[in-house]
């Protein structure tokens, strides 16, 4: 049986990580047309790979993750009578 905090940690990561899917899906042919427009206008230009937006996602996703397990582990660890207490 899994420990509290990763079952916690899990269940608020799959609603994140479809949020940041979702937000990515919408931005990424957004900035897309956006950056390739503003690129047109220069005589020497480069092409914009879909690497660059492969890599910003993994990015993006990685540091959601990092942050919500982090705050999953530390609230399931907290004694909850010492944040009774202070209230």
């Amino acid at each position: 049986m899994r420990p509290f905090f990763l079952t916690y940690g899990v269940c608020y990561q799959k609603d994140f990580v479809s949020l940041i899917i979702i937000s990515l899906l919408i931005s990424a042919p957004a900035a897309y047309l956006f950056m390739n427009n503003w690129l047109q206008k220069y005589e020497y230009r480069t092409e914009i790979s879909w690497w660059i937006f492969l890599v910003s996602g993994m990015g993006a996703m990685a540091i959601t993750l990092l942050t919500v397990s982090f705050q999953a582990i530390k609230a399931a660890v907290a004694n909850p009578v010492k944040s009774i207490r202070t209230e």
